[in-house]
Order: structure tokens, then C-alpha cells, then sequence
């Protein structure tokens, strides 16, 4: 199959298209730094030309609500419309567990949006919704140390390696739409702060960990991070995944 890899150089992206070609496919990444634009639709109609699948893993350069907002329903509407004219039979979208149980958070409320175009667009789909990403508790860290203290809340999250998020991301690629959700998480639920604890016993560098509930861009979040009984586990445990990386 031709698939077709928006925001394929980025995290997820890079990995889905290595995928998708260790499976045989044509897996064609798509980006600014390729000539793709899905903001702005340059270079839409000839990326999606003779595509069979286009995975959506793109992502708003800024978690400000109204820009956010802009970026994925404007990249749907342009996306949309091109894989209508190019005969696209299967959309992939990645998006966030537990994303339209947090109306407060304005980046949540983008992606909701982005997943009701995704809904609405009469192309079939297949939304793969992950919990949070092991690459990202580092910068969440760094985001909230004050001084030689790493304040972080309690809040409970179940993330995941983004290697095992590409792989449900290329499987589903690879299979028929399932017209719904499908929620992927780490193996195991910790606290924000205990996850700062064992980053830090793995990596010391002289700062330890307060747990603080008001502190960083997870606080006051609802405990809706983790996932439910639906969810698909992914094998890689933080502390493996440390000692790799």
C-alpha cells in the first residue's frame, strides 16, 4: 500500500514511516520540510496522489487554545478535501486518551475538534487515542524545576514509549478502518511525582522532587490520564525504557 504520513518527520511520525516500510509498504512521509502543508494545503493533491492511507500525526506548533484550534481543524478541512479528490480509503488520526473528558484544557478542546472533522469527514477512519509519552516527562520536569526542586502534582498517568505508540499507529494503518477508538497505554499507572522520582534515582543530577498540585501544565487535571479497562497495554516499562535511553 501507498500510506501517506502527515507530520512524518517528527517524534511519532519518523517511527511510523520506518514501520510501515520494514512492513513492505510505500510509507511517504509528508511535512513542511518535505513541500507538505496541511495548514495551508501546499503540496496536498500531489502527496496524496495514487495514496491508499493518510496517518495524521501532525501536531499545532503551540498548545494555546485558538491557535491549536486553527491549526487541527484547518489541517482536517485541507486534508479532508484532498483525500476526497485522491480516493483515500482509510484516514488515521492520533489523538489523546481521555481527550473530550477535559474541557477546561484548550489543547484538549483542539483535539476533540480535529476528532469530530475526523468523524464528519466521510472518509473512514480509525482514531488511535495514547496516553502520554515517556520523551515528555523529562521536559515536564525541566519545565517545573525551581531551583534544585522539581515540583510536580500527584496526578496519576499510565504513558508509554513513543516507539510502542508508532507501532499501534502502523498497525492500524495497515488494517481496515474501524470507524471508532482505540485506546492505547503504558503497563503501568504512576503519580507524576513518583515518575520524577524514578527518572531522578535512574539519572541523578542533584535535584529531588516536591510534590506540589499546582505546579506545571498537568495541574489541576482530572484523573482521566490512565486509561480504562479498554485499553491496550503496551509491553515497555519506564525503567527499562530509562536504562536505554
Amino acid at each position: 500500500m501507498q500510506i501517506v504520513v502527515v507530520g512524518g518527520t517528527g517524534l511519532i511520525g519518523s517511527q511510523v514511516v520506518a514501520r510501515l516500510r520494514e512492513g513492505g509498504h510505500e510509507a511517504v512521509p509528508a511535512a513542511p520540510s518535505t513541500g507538505v502543508n496541511a495548514l495551508t494545503g501546499e503540496g496536498l493533491a500531489d502527496a496524496l496522489k495514487g495514496a491508499d492511507v493518510v496517518v495524521d500525526v501532525s501536531n499545532s506548533p503551540s498548545f494555546d487554545t485558538e491557535p491549536a484550534l486553527d491549526f487541527f481543524t484547518r489541517s482536517a478541512r485541507n486534508l479532508f478535501a484532498a483525500e476526497k479528490e485522491a480516493g483515500v480509503r482509510h484516514h488515521v488520526t492520533l489523538s489523546i486518551v481521555g481527550v473530550d473528558q477535559v474541557p477546561d484544557y484548550g489543547y484538549y478542546r483542539a483535539k476533540v475538534a480535529q476528532e469530530e472533522a475526523v468523524r464528519n469527514s466521510g472518509v473512514p477512519y480509525s482514531i488511535v487515542r495514547a496516553t502520554q509519552f515517556f520523551e515528555f516527562i523529562a521536559p515536564v520536569m525541566d519545565m517545573c524545576t525551581e531551583g534544585t526542586e522539581v515540583h510536580l502534582p500527584s496526578l496519576r498517568l499510565r504513558p508509554m514509549a513513543s516507539a510502542d505508540v508508532a507501532a499501534a499507529v502502523a498497525e492500524a494503518a495497515q488494517g481496515e478502518p474501524s470507524n471508532g477508538v482505540r485506546n492505547i497505554a503504558g503497563p503501568e499507572i504512576q503519580r507524576l511525582d513518583r515518575f520524577g522520582e524514578i527518572t531522578l534515582a535512574a539519572k541523578p543530577d542533584g535535584r529531588t522532587v516536591v510534590t506540589d498540585e499546582t505546579a506545571g501544565p498537568f495541574a489541576g487535571m482530572p484523573d482521566v490520564l490512565v486509561g480504562d479497562a479498554t485499553a491496550h497495554l503496551a509491553a515497555t516499562r519506564y525503567e527499562d525504557w530509562l536504562a536505554r535511553n
